[in-house]
């Protein structure tokens, strides 16, 4: 009776185990996915970001008329707002990340003023590289 007794027991004892393992396994998957979600948006507002700043400080450059100037200011103003969410996400989900995160966006912003082509074209490979570093770095902690 007792070697059935000490059975059954080890039997939901396992079960239980096997049963937490599982959902921590499972809870785990959902972080990781979750924070490559954020690193992944984070990475595409960065790169729109960057884009809509190259044609802006170029048009500016260029001396564009004022339309043409003023749309790109609007679409740079609205690229840079949708950095705010993924890396907001990210500083909750992987603060680990944040740094990086923070000096690829600090490079995008930089295009900003850019005295002459030759310095926006400096700014805008920084901004590609650091960017690149942010994600080489998240690729570790993922």
């Amino acid at each position: 009776m007792w070697a059935s007794l000490i059975a059954v027991a080890g039997t939901l004892l396992g079960s239980v185990t096997a049963y937490l393992l599982q959902q921590r396994g499972a809870e785990r998957s959902a972080l990781r996915r979750e924070r490559l979600a954020a690193v992944t948006a984070l990475a595409v507002a960065l790169a729109d970001h960057r884009r809509a700043m190259w044609v802006r400080e170029d048009l500016r450059l260029s001396g564009a008329d004022t339309a043409a100037y003023d749309t790109a200011r609007a679409e740079s103003h609205a690229t840079r707002s949708a950095i705010t969410a993924p890396m907001t996400t990210l500083a909750v989900l992987a603060p680990e990340l944040i740094a990086p995160a923070q000096a690829a966006a600090t490079a995008s912003y930089a295009l900003r003023g850019a005295q002459d082509a030759d310095v926006l074209t400096a700014a805008r490979t920084a901004a590609i590289t650091a960017c690149d570093d942010f994600v080489r770095t998240a690729a570790k902690a993922c």
